[in-house]
């Protein structure tokens, strides 16, 4: 004896089902939906971890013998920062291109 035909359909890809009745991963289709999505605990979590480590590993290359030595600057520093800032918008690039509806 076969099973019954599943008539619910193709699984559909461009949703995420919640687990154990969490609530659903936020998507956007406006610029203000855009920054709850980036705001939503989980994504910025892990958006600014992605952003610690991969800032770090390039301020060790970049920086991190003008600043051992002692020769750092305010023009450093500065730099220092974007750098651990463009790892956390290209992880929101991302985080925004994945979780964007159809129009």
């Amino acid at each position: 004896m076969s099973d019954p035909p599943d008539d619910t359909g193709p699984p559909d890809r461009g949703k995420h089902t919640p687990v154990h009745g969490a609530a659903p991963t936020p998507t956007w289709a406006t610029w203000r939906e855009a920054l709850r999505v980036i705001a939503y605990g989980p994504h910025l979590r892990r958006t600014t971890l992605i952003a610690l480590l991969v800032g770090t590993v390039l301020f060790c290359i970049n920086h991190l013998d003008v600043v051992v030595r002692g020769d750092a600057s305010t023009s450093v520093w500065v730099k220092s920062v974007v750098t651990y800032l463009v790892p956390f918008c290209v992880a929101n690039a991302g985080l925004l291109i994945a979780s964007r509806r159809g129009r």
